[in-house]
Formats: C-alpha cells, sequence, structure tokens
C-alpha cells in the first residue's frame, strides 16, 4: 500500500489511502478483494454521513452570520440615534409572518437572544462587543467548516478511486486465471 507522506486525521475525519499497489494493499490489510470492497463501501458510506452532518453545520451557520450582522446593524443604528431625541420607527417579526410596528424612543441597551429560551439585557456598547465576537467566531467555524468539507470531498474521491482500482485488479486477475486454465487453440 502506497500512501501520500502527509496521511493524517483531520478532526476525527480519517484520511484515505491512496492505493498504488492493490495486492500490496490487499495483503498487508490481509483481506480478500470481497472484504476488501465491503471495508471500501462502509468507509464512503461513513464519509458520506460526515459529509452530511457538515453541511448542516454550513447551513446553519450561512444563516447565522447575516442575522448576526443584522443586529450589530440595529445596535449600531440605535447607538447612531440616542442623544439626537430622534425618533425610530420599526417593524419587527412577532411571530412568522406576523409583524408589529413600534417606536423606539433613547435606547440605553438592548435585549439579545442567547439560545436555549435566555435572553439578557446588554448596554449597546457590551451587545456590539458581543455581537462583533460571535460573528468572527461564525466566520471562522465556516472556514474551519470549509476546509473539513474540502478534506473530506478529496478522501471520497481517493476511496471512490481505490474501490475501481480493486475491482478492475480482481476483473484482471479472474481474466489471467481464465487465459492460463483454459488450454490455448491453435
Amino acid at each position: 500500500m502506497s500512501t501520500s507522506a502527509g496521511l493524517t486525521d483531520r478532526r476525527g475525519i480519517p484520511a484515505a489511502p491512496f492505493v498504488e499497489d492493490v495486492q500490496i494493499y490487499l495483503s498487508q490489510l490481509n483481506l480478500d478483494v470481497n472484504s476488501a470492497l465491503a471495508f471500501l463501501q462502509e468507509r464512503l458510506q461513513q464519509y458520506r454521513v460526515v459529509e452530511m452532518k457538515l453541511l448542516a453545520q454550513q447551513r446553519d451557520l450561512q444563516a447565522k452570520i447575516p442575522d448576526i450582522e443584522k443586529c450589530l446593524d440595529v445596535v449600531a443604528t440605535l447607538q447612531s440615534k440616542k442623544g439626537t431625541g430622534e425618533e425610530l420607527i420599526a417593524d419587527f417579526e412577532v411571530s412568522e409572518g406576523i409583524y408589529s410596528r413600534a417606536r423606539i424612543e433613547e435606547a440605553e441597551s438592548v435585549c439579545l437572544w442567547l439560545g436555549a429560551n435566555v435572553m439578557l439585557d446588554y448596554s449597546c456598547d457590551e451587545a456590539t462587543v458581543l455581537l462583533q465576537k460571535n460573528l468572527e467566531n461564525a466566520k471562522a467555524s465556516l472556514e474551519v467548516l470549509v476546509a473539513d468539507l474540502q478534506f473530506l470531498r478529496d478522501q471520497v474521491t481517493i476511496t471512490q478511486v481505490t474501490i475501481a482500482r480493486v475491482y478492475n485488479w480482481d476483473v484482471h486477475q479472474r481474466r489471467l486465471q481464465q487465459t492460463t486454465a483454459t488450454p490455448s487453440e491453435s
């Protein structure tokens, strides 16, 4: 079995070895062709399950980032109107598809949902700092997820190539056995 020099796992995702010589690969793993193909198919399925989970996390983060940015914009608007005496009129969503209009006067603080039905009151400056930190963390997490997905796609491709190589090697070996087993007719 010949592998890349940098064969390592990435955040719990096992790296797939690139197989140059199928016979050596099978002998090192002490497997027959059918067992090796079953093992590789199982590994491919595991990669697909991990890919689905990572894609779901990516979708969640891609939806979360604009929400955080929108919250930052609202807090910035509240801060810019502070001390001007100017009244702010806002439409906000009460429930899905149901909106209400509010008149916002001088706002010293804002309430932020933290999750798990928890809301806390923050000063505008504290809210800005917290939201900026959450935005940076979400963007960093998204970058890591994108890198993980790329690594995973590479492992899927390598595994698919290995499956094809093992299968083709087996077909070739069977043909060789058939040609040596049947006498050649001249």
